[in-house]
């Protein structure tokens, strides 16, 4: 059975369904393949389920603080309500409702393994063993994600643990959890679960701080906010072993000899492009590794220009809403405009949602250093504005702006504090749009906000104290 279409997007995931979309919106003819839920990994394992787990114990810490509000906290997280909501924004790991959206764009819907099989050409095998090919008029969009990586710790692939699909899936709260990665997944999951009722959370990084991508003062204070709340944190070390008897404990063995023992292992310590079962050799590309692509998202290494890889698989930016940005533009392209996928160069935004919450776009002070720009940085304390001060007692935080000496305009930025996720676009316009300092002073923040730090920032660059 053969079918041509004008485009063919393989990977249902947000990319690819937003990829599907806006060739459709350009009058394209499109099929869709995918092989597990429509939807992807976001809706069912990450995003979505990860951020409801963390929200109720988030709403509570944002209630202890407020002194009026304090004492009507009188328990903690129901654990077991929280799984059922967290089912809930999972759709129950059902994707009728993503189903009925992609068909009512007009795309066509194939289930099954979807693989290259030569130049403009897909075959999507389907559960039942049948094979039918696809053909493309216009190009091949690859769309597969990533999967949890697992490090090459001795004895870790031969024992049960968690990776991030587990983890955000699980039934129940295990009373000692030991997370390996200090990364977005780990410390997401650490404080999720501290605050679920796990008695015991312990994260382990083998770099120098939580978070270490991102400036070093967010790791600093990620730490000291863990530990206050009685999670362990342990960086700088490197696991070397892990042992498990059966479906008892699980012990890691660090580097130093010690050994943590807990009921659950999390492997959070990064991802793999979904890239081995793909069909890229039949295309000249070589399977397992990213896809890379120019800025229009054609992939580098195949003659003609129809093959296009966008989201996680590409590498080019680990995040849902790039990919989505990423799918948009391809479906432009498909139709023959012009297109430049420059934020994934310029302005990486990044939230994790933890409290305290940590977001910033753009390069950190050192990354912006080491592409030989000259760069300075502006910090201002978030707990210091009175809008701050009215979320209650304790409530801190960093701003910090990375400009650009000569050009006056802001290249990247970072703020932790209770719900900086929602003030980081500001800082994401200001990238883009390249406004300048100056002309900044006349973009007022509101009184009593958050936002008034962007008024301390600019009195900082203008050495006001």
């Amino acid at each position: 059975m053969s079918d041509e279409f004008d485009v063919i997007v393989i990977g249902g995931g947000p990319a690819g369904e937003n990829a599907a979309w806006y060739a459709r919106d350009n009058d394209l003819e499109v099929a869709l393949v995918e092989r597990e839920l429509v939807g992807g990994e976001c809706s069912y394992w990450a995003c979505m389920p990860s951020k409801a787990l963390l929200r109720p114990g988030e709403a509570l810490a944002a209630a202890r603080r407020v002194p009026g509000a304090a004492p009507a906290v009188t328990a903690g997280v129901d654990a077991a309500a929280t799984l059922q909501t967290r089912d809930a924004f999972a759709s129950n790991w059902d994707d009728k409702g993503q189903v009925q959206w992609v068909e009512g764009t007009g795309t066509t819907l194939v289930r099954g393994h979807g693989r290259l099989a030569g130049e403009r050409t897909v075959e999507v095998t389907g559960k039942d063993g049948t094979i039918r090919t696809l053909t493309a008029r216009r190009g091949v969009v690859v769309a597969t994600g990533t999967s949890a990586a697992i490090p090459p710790v001795d004895g870790l692939r031969d024992i049960a643990v968690w990776d991030s699909r587990d983890i955000t899936t699980a039934k129940e709260v295990p009373a000692r959890l030991l997370v390996l990665g200090g990364g977005v997944v780990g410390v997401e999951m650490a404080q999720a679960f501290r605050r679920l009722g796990a008695a015991e959370v312990t994260v382990v990084e083998m770099a120098d701080r939580l978070l270490a991508t991102e400036e070093p003062f967010v790791g600093a204070q990620l730490q000291d906010a863990f530990e206050a709340e009685g999670i362990m944190v342990h960086v700088g070390v490197q696991a070397v072993r892990t042992e498990r008897d059966g479906d008892g404990p699980v012990t890691l063995t660090l580097a130093d000899g010690s050994d943590l023992v807990a009921d659950e292992l999390v492997v959070a310590t990064g991802r793999r492009p979904n890239t081995g079962d793909l069909g890229l050799e039949t295309v000249g590309l070589e399977a397992g590794r990213s896809i890379e692509t120019d800025d229009q998202l054609r992939a580098s290494g195949v003659d003609g220009g129809w093959l296009y890889a966008i989201g996680d698989v590409n590498g080019r930016a680990l995040l849902t809403h790039h990919g989505k940005y990423q799918a948009r533009l391809v479906g432009d392209h498909l139709a023959g405009k012009e297109v430049e996928a420059r934020a994934d160069h310029q302005a990486v935004v990044r939230v994790v949602f933890t409290d305290p919450q940590v977001a910033a776009v753009g390069p950190t002070l050192a990354a912006a250093q080491e592409r030989g720009r000259d760069v300075e940085a502006l910090a201002s304390g978030v707990g210091g504005v009175a809008g701050a001060s009215l979320l209650g007692k304790g409530v801190s935080g960093t701003a910090q702006l990375v400009v650009d000496r000569t050009a006056r305009t802001i290249v990247g930025a970072t703020f932790t504090g209770p719900g900086v996720g929602e003030m980081i676009h500001a800082a994401t316009i200001a990238i883009v749009s390249g406004i300048t300092l100056d002309e900044l002073w006349h973009a007022i923040p509101a009184f009593p906000t958050v936002s008034e730090v962007w008024l301390r920032l600019l009195e900082a660059d203008r050495g006001i104290s």
